[in-house]
């Protein structure tokens, strides 16, 4: 119960401060802020980081504390889901070409940049693409054991 508890104001900050900063930037304006250090689309960019930084941490952590308490041979399972996972963003990274973008006048951006970029958008392809396919297997599986 005390679990429950601090994840559920853990829940309302996070949520606070998303919107917080999201009226500032509304107010401040997203492409007319004067704040070069740290313009509002910036911000809402870093917040998002924050927020996946904070929710793997929450489910490897979490998840780990409550598989252990639970069965500590679910343990080996998760040790497997974070293989897979990294070996899959390694494996994105390796396919990323980091070519710039045809007809872009913009400032120059590094190597690494559009390397990262690209990983990120086979990431993106490769989550897109599962969450189809799992649907899918998902939508099979449910008619085949209803036809029984």
């Amino acid at each position: 119960m005390k679990l429950n508890k601090i994840f559920k104001w853990g829940m309302v900050v996070l949520i606070l401060v998303s919107v917080a900063l999201l009226v500032w930037g509304f107010v401040s304006g997203f492409e007319t802020s004067t704040h070069e250090a740290l313009p509002p689309t910036n911000a809402l960019l870093t917040w998002a980081a924050i927020m996946i930084g904070v929710a793997l941490f929450c489910w490897i952590v979490v998840g780990l504390i409550v598989s252990v308490m639970n069965d500590p041979k679910s343990l080996i399972k998760m040790g497997i889901v974070l293989v897979c996972i990294a070996a899959l963003c390694l494996v994105a990274f390796l396919l990323a070409k980091g070519n710039p973008v045809p007809g872009y006048t913009g400032p120059a951006v590094s190597a690494g940049m559009l390397k990262l970029t690209d990983t990120i958008l086979i990431l993106t392809a490769i989550a897109g693409v599962g969450a189809i396919l799992s649907i899918i297997v998902g939508e099979i599986r449910l008619a085949i054991a209803n036809k029984k």
